[in-house]
């Protein structure tokens, strides 16, 4: 930069001050080069000085002086404000006059009085100060509380008149006079001529970050250029990688492409506002801004700034692998790719709960970059070392290594990551409710399933402490493994599972495992499965493990197997022999075992005179037991013992041993009972049966007694050659115990065997019997619609009974239902009402009868409510509902309900109002009755169609059921109140006294149903009383009114309309503030010009002086529009907006519609302007001794003669000075002057034949062409 040439007119460049060495000390040989130590100041004792007794009350280390007199002059100020809003209010009210003044004199006193003792310099007043003061004060206290005629009020008008200037102009627009008078656009234009200014260049003024990858192949460089138009730009680009540089250029012809389109959106003439043009570049890189040319060949200014373009931030996860069981850790990386340092945020959610997200700052060991600390500057690198390996990326690997401390889901995501520049990628998506959803991509998540970890132990029955197993040898068994998964079953399956086994054998005296004992290893598909184990010796549990994680092993965790000895048996028999008839009747065998009781044994017996084979087998609990066989039937028999179980050995085979018996068997005579019941019972009144099997040779002679009650009574059966025979008793008819005994049996030997069988048969006392008992002492109940009732059934007789009822009143009389009870004092259920009655009864053993005096049971319903509107509330049905009278709005009105039930009843209506215009509203509502009669008030504040929907009912005992609930409907027209309204409320008729004839016509609006009737009232504004004007049948909604002639009198009428009423018989009373019209007769207004001259300049005031009664309203012409305007006052004075012709026409005034007609003219001209350089701000570089041409064009009328500045450019923040002023004259319409100073040319003063106008003495208007005064001192 050192060198751009500089223009004469640049500031002198910045005196250098004086260097300082490296410690901070002056460099010698400067002017203050030496610097001595000052002498140490002497210790004074302390002592605390004295008060100053003219101290201020605040010290001056705590407000200075300055701001403590600002304070109170802010006071005073407050105070003077305060002062006059007082008196504005008593511009309404002359009352509090004295009040105020009081106020304020005492208010001053404390303020004039207590200042000094604050003793704040320059306001400690004297005491005779002080007194003049407050004597001024409060004579102006007194002039302005008691409103004394001062020129205070011209003073306070004065100045709203500076803070608020707005007048009427001749449009009927408020405008400011001062933009009239001060129109800044009479004189446009300047032109500024100057030489070739200084432009300026800076790359990425913003400082914006940059970065490119595959999705972002190219990044856009700003350069913002000021004051020029280059036509070379070159831009230096360091590598990130090699550090090597190079220069891109741009031509003239990119750089004319860019600055086209950085000139869109700004004006064509705005040549001051900076331009950015946009320079593409598709590499990383450092780029600078090294030479800028513009049009005049000079280099341009540029600041030096430092732009990176890197690559864009990634990141992504190192996954280890998706599966970990529970207190693993995590152990995967996150690889961040960017330019350090870096920083990344991630989330973590734990079965898809959200456990919040961790950010981490990255960087390389050792790194320095410029980046980390704050610039001071725009450069990065100085510009003779370009080592730029501190931007270049780097992939780190951020280590995460946590506990998984819960089983479940782990997912740990990439949301965003961000480099040193400020780029940053984020990878978060959100669903519209702000939540965050869906799986990302592989590569930035990481999903952990955590198992849990399995625990295995060894169960023993009965909660032992060791577990110890029998098992034949041979023969395997379960390993009773028990394995909890610690989570969800079966999902972590299978498991491994090793033990460690040692023989019976190898076992050390102290009962461990050997050295050499085995281990095995097995795999299970599902917790609940074992492993088998069959040869005898220790087992011990040593781990267990599922699919992914390896578990614990539990206490017990060892089991002993051991081999049991074999079952055997050995036998010895002797026979039985008949007593009568010395045949053998049987064998008595004596069985001794050995093995693990008990014991099995398992034998044939074989028939062999009819080959009838037969297996049996007896279970036997000691080791020693005896077996004796008498069979029934004659013949030969083989028993033969085969097999033995015990405890551990099953169907253990005993074909090594011959055990075999034979016997020859004759059986001696001998009866008993097949069923041997202990006790058997039977229903009084009928027989009962035994069933009895004979043994030996028939035919059989049986005795048999019966007893009761210890009488015997003996019976004898003979012949009978069946071997099973059938005894049938009498009649039972007693009621008890009977014992049926056999005494003997002979067969066919002749041999009498005594017997002593027996059975027993328990007789009935009486049938069973069945009735319903009672509820609240009778057999009939009340309850709830469709609640379950409970109906007392008394049973006698034996458990269960069988008993059959029919439902009287159900839909099917013929549909019988049976059912089983099991208590005498059963219950039975029912859900209907009606009469249930029982038709029969059947115990366990015998059928029984039903008690008619109690065989039916009456089952009521309690009536739900109900709701019913009352007869007396005037309803009639219409359809589905019931229609209300009609009634006016506003009117009161109800409707009574009846309601049925048990109180208190809770009722919810539906109020739906349809209003004649409108949208549909609809309200709920509900109420509380203790009684059966409740009043609903109805609503008529709106007119309109109101229904009412009673949608639920309950009572004490009911809840509202809308299965069982017709909705009530009432329904009510609320007719509209009729309304009469004036066309045009306020406005005041009036009338020329000379013009009234007869009756006015006032149009009055109606509403409502016709024929209408109006009570109209008319005021006179001398009259306390109106008088009231009947107007009955009124069939039109439109009606112009006729005031009658005997009611106006000249003056003031006030109209009103009291009360209307139509067909309907609705009526609306509008006695106190209702709408009016005024009635008025007045005399024609005058008008008259104050000034007698007839040209006027825009910016003159027209003014005229009214005679009449105000508001006035005058009629007049401009630019051919004709226009109204109205005059509180009496004067009308516009200001002239625009030159024209301005004619007043008419005026009319308040008193009455009369018009004054007249034509009074008056001629505005217009203000002269002149134009440099079309008006436009323009700037015109030359050379040294060149010339550009002033173009002044005019507006107005001619000769003109003007005056122009040649001032310096002030630029911003700076006051131009005016070099020199000249004064010209044109009697055309334009001029055109050269110029070769530098300066800015404007012109100051304008005037042309009848005005004129200076931007420095702010207006001047002539009269008349020929009398106007110079405006224009030059």
């Amino acid at each position: 930069m050192n060198g751009t040439p500089r223009l004469r007119s640049a500031f002198p460049s910045t005196p250098r001050s004086d260097r300082k060495k490296p410690d901070g000390s002056p460099a010698p040989g400067g002017p203050r080069g030496v610097a001595s130590p000052l002498p140490d100041m002497p210790t004074v004792a302390s002592s605390k000085p004295p008060a100053d007794p003219n101290a201020p009350l605040i010290p001056f280390h705590i407000v200075d002086a300055p701001t403590q007199r600002f304070y109170v002059l802010a006071v005073y100020v407050a105070l003077f404000a305060w002062r006059l809003w007082d008196y504005s209010k008593l511009i309404r009210d002359d009352a509090e006059s004295l009040w105020l003044f009081l106020k304020w004199t005492s208010i001053d006193a404390v303020f004039i009085y207590g200042l000094p003792g604050l003793r704040v310099p320059w306001l400690e007043w004297s005491n005779a100060t002080t007194t003049v003061l407050f004597l001024l004060h409060a004579l102006f206290d007194g002039f302005l509380m008691f409103r004394i005629p001062i020129p205070i009020e011209t003073w306070v008008i004065a100045l709203t008149k500076i803070l608020y200037d707005r007048e009427l102009s001749i449009s009927e627009r408020r405008v400011k006079p001062a933009d009239i008078l001060h129109n800044s656009s009479l004189i446009l234009g300047k032109q500024t001529i100057h030489i070739l200014p200084e432009g300026s260049a800076i790359l990425n003024p913003d400082r914006n970050n940059f970065c490119l990858d595959s999705s972002r192949t190219a990044a856009t460089l700003p350069i913002r250029i000021n004051q020029t138009n280059p036509i070379l730009i070159e831009i230096l680009r360091v590598d990130l990688e090699t550090n090597q540089n190079e220069t891109i250029s741009l031509s003239a012809k990119q750089l004319k492409a860019m600055k086209k389109q950085a000139d869109k959106g700004h004006a064509k003439d705005d040549l001051n506002t900076p331009r950015l043009l946009q320079v593409p570049v598709k590499q990383t890189g450092l780029y600078r801004l090294q030479k800028v040319i513009d049009e005049s060949k000079l280099e341009v200014q540029r600041r030096m700034s430092d732009t990176l373009v890197v690559s864009c931030p990634r990141a992504a996860v190192r996954s280890t692998g998706p599966v970990k069981c529970k207190g693993e850790l995590s152990d995967f990386a996150l690889e961040v790719y960017g330019t350090p340092p870096l920083k990344i945020k991630y989330s973590r959610a734990i079965n898809n709960e959200d456990r919040g997200f961790s950010f981490q700052s990255i960087q390389p060991e050792n790194l320095v970059s410029p980046l980390s600390r704050q610039r001071t500057s725009g450069a990065l690198v100085p510009s003779d070392n370009f080592d730029v390996s501190w931007a270049r990326p780097e992939r780190i690997q951020v280590p995460l290594n946590e506990t998984l401390s819960t089983s479940g889901q782990w997912v740990y995501s990439i949301d965003e990551v961000h480099d040193a520049c400020g780029n940053f990628a984020n990878y978060t998506h959100l669903h519209d409710d702000g939540e965050r959803f869906g799986r990302k991509a592989g590569h930035l998540e990481q999903l952990f399933s955590v198992h849990e970890r399995p625990r295995a132990s060894v169960d023993t029955p009965n909660q032992v402490s060791q577990c110890f197993l029998k098992v034949a040898r041979g023969k395997s068994t379960s390993f009773p493994i028990t394995i909890d998964p610690r989570g969800r079953e079966n999902t972590d399956a299978p498991y491994t599972v090793s033990y460690m086994f040692t023989p019976l054998e190898n076992l050390l005296p102290n009962g461990e495992h050997s050295p050499d004992a085995k281990v095995e290893e097995v795999t299970l598909k599902s917790q609940r499965m074992q492993p088998a184990i069959q040869h005898p010796g220790l087992y011990t549990l040593k781990s267990a493990s599922n699919l992914y994680c390896l578990g614990e092993v539990l206490e017990p965790s060892t089991c002993m197997l051991v081999n049991p000895p074999e079952p055997d048996l050995s036998i010895s028999a002797e026979k039985i022999f008949d007593k009568c008839a010395g045949n053998s009747i049987g064998l008595r065998v004596d069985l001794d075992l050995t093995g693990t009781p008990p014991f099995v044994v398992h034998y044939d017996v074989l028939h062999k005179t009819s080959g009838r084979a037969q297996v049996h087998s007896v279970r036997v609990d000691g080791l020693r037991h005896q077996l004796e066989f008498r069979p029934e039937d004659e013949g030969k028999y083989v028993y033969q013992f085969r097999a033995i179980d015990d405890d551990v050995y099953e169907r253990h085979p005993l074909s090594s041993k011959i055990l075999v018996l034979e016997q020859d068997v004759k059986p001696s005579a001998h009866a008993s009972f097949v069923k041997a019941e202990p006790k058997k019972l039977a229903c009084i009144e009928e027989p009962a049966r035994f069933d009895v099997r004979f043994q030996g040779e028939g035919p059989w002679d049986l005795e048999y007694e019966i007893v009761y009650r210890g009488r015997r009574t003996k019976h004898k059966l003979k012949g009978i050659e069946q071997e099973a025979h059938t005894i049938t008793t009498d009649k039972l008819v007693h009621g008890g115990e009977y014992v049926i005994a056999l005494v003997s049996v002979q067969d066919k030997s002749g041999c009498k065997i005594f017997l002593k069988e027996e059975a027993k048969v328990e007789v009935r006392q009486q049938r069973p019997k069945v009735s319903f008992g009672q509820l609240e002492g009778k057999r009939s109940t009340l309850t709830l619609e469709g609640k379950k009732v409970v109906l007392p059934l008394r049973l006698t007789g034996q458990a269960p009974w069988t008993v059959r009822y029919h439902h009287l009143d159900g839909a099917d009389l013929k549909k019988v239902v049976e059912r089983t009870f099991h208590q005498k004092n059963d219950k039975l259920e029912v859900n209907e009402q009606g009469t249930y009655e029982l038709l029969d009864v059947q115990d366990h053993v015998c059928p029984g009868t039903v008690d008619l005096s109690a065989n039916r049971f009456e089952v009521q319903w309690i009536e739900r409510p109900s709701i019913k509107v009352s007869e007396i509330s005037g309803v009639e049905p219409s359809g589905s509902a019931l229609v209300k009278k009609e009634v006016c709005e506003g009117d009161e009105d109800a409707v009574e309900v009846g309601l049925t039930g048990t109180p208190p009843y809770h009722v919810k209506y539906e109020q739906r109002l349809k209003p004649d215009q409108g949208k549909v509203s609809l309200r709920s509502k509900e109420f509380t009755a203790g009684l059966g009669v409740a009043s609903i008030r109805m609503e008529t504040s709106r007119a309109g169609l109101y229904e009412y929907k009673f949608t639920e009912l309950g009572d004490y005992l009911y809840d509202h059921d809308h299965r069982k609930h017709n909705p009530l409907v009432v329904q009510q027209r609320v007719n509209p109140k009729p309304s009469a309204r004036f066309a045009t409320p306020g406005k005041t008729y009036k009338y020329c006294k000379e013009e009234e004839a007869g009756d006015e016509v006032i149009p009055i609006e109606l509403q409502g149903t016709s024929p209408f009737h109006l009570e109209i009232g008319i005021k006179h504004h001398s009259s306390s009383r109106p008088e009231v004007v009947q107007v009955p049948n009124i069939n039109k909604k439109h009606y112009d009114f006729r005031i009658p002639h005997r009611v106006l009198a000249q003056g003031h009428h006030a109209v009103s309309v009291l009360n209307v009423r139509d067909a309907r018989g609705c009526q609306r009373k509008t006695e106190f503030d209702t709408p009016r019209v005024q009635v008025v007769v007045a005399d024609v207004p005058a008008i008259s010009p104050i000034e007698s001259r007839r040209d006027y300049c825009v910016g003159d005031r027209i003014s005229f002086t009214l005679s009449g009664q105000p508001p006035f309203t005058v009629s007049y012409t401009f630019e051919g529009v004709e226009r109204r305007a109205t005059s509180t006052a009496t004067n009308f004075r516009r200001i002239a907006e625009r030159p024209g012709n301005f004619t007043i026409t008419g005026l009319t005034d308040a008193a009455s519609e009369c018009k004054a007609r007249m034509m009074l003219t008056k001629i505005i001209h217009p203000m002269p302007s002149v134009k440099i350089s079309k008006g436009q701000e323009t700037v015109v570089d030359i050379h040294e001794g060149g010339e550009a041409e002033i173009l002044f064009e005019f507006g107005g009328t001619p000769p003109f003669e003007f005056t122009y500045t040649r001032s310096t450019y002030g630029g911003r923040g700076r006051k131009a000075e005016v070099l020199e002023t000249k004064h010209e004259v044109s009697h055309d319409y334009a001029l055109s002057l050269g110029a070769s100073e530098e300066g800015t040319y404007e012109v100051v003063a304008i005037k042309d034949r009848y005005c004129a106008f200076s931007k420095q003495r702010g207006d001047g208007r002539g009269g008349k062409a020929g009398k106007a005064q110079k405006l224009l001192e030059l």
